[in-house]
């Protein structure tokens, strides 16, 4: 249950369309739900303006059938709901070896309610692949480049549009990568 859900509740009582008691009701297992194998902190939305993020590998596919899965982004979103997120967001991939990195950073921004472009395979080893989408990249609210090997991306990015830039290093590909430390 989000905010907006919990003004509804308390102006349907207010309003008399609903009991005090029925709202107990609604209100009784907050903040947690328990799907028996997880206990989801439903209130972490009031809280934090975002709901909970639940690490899933290990989990059972009967575990997650709630959920939606995100394979590529080795994710899953448990009952989306709609958020009002900053925007535009382009998540740049250095090479298709972050793919999956990258994925799960574009579905996280897709879930708290942004619009998201993904430019996957741009590298620095082929600069040519990613000067065409400059103008895109400078529309952008954010822009989150995730690169392995040298992580070069990030400054290149960094150098050619004003717009903040998110650097996630990976542990893919070769070079000094320092098993995905910044």
């Amino acid at each position: 249950m989000d905010r907006e859900k919990v003004r509804e509740l308390l102006e349907a009582v207010a309003a008399g369309a609903l009991r005090p008691e029925q709202a107990l009701a609604r209100l009784r297992d907050l903040p947690v739900e328990d799907l028996r194998f997880a206990r989801v902190d439903l209130h972490r939305s009031l809280r934090h303006g975002v709901p909970e993020a639940v690490f899933c590998p290990g989990k059972t596919p009967e575990q997650v059938v709630e959920c939606r899965v995100h394979a590529e982004a080795r994710l899953v979103v448990v009952k989306p709901r709609a958020h009002e997120g900053v925007g535009l967001i382009v998540v740049v991939s250095a090479g298709t070896s972050d793919l999956s990195v990258s994925e799960e950073a574009a579905v996280t921004a897709e879930a708290m309610g942004n619009r998201v472009e993904r430019l996957y395979d741009c590298g620095v080893a082929g600069l040519h692949r990613l000067v065409p989408h400059i103008d895109r990249l400078n529309e952008a609210n954010v822009i989150i480049a995730v690169a392995g090997m040298e992580g070069a991306l990030p400054s290149v990015i960094g150098g050619l549009v004003d717009r903040p830039v998110i650097a996630v290093p990976t542990s893919v590909g070769y070079g000094a990568s320092f098993g995905g430390v910044a």
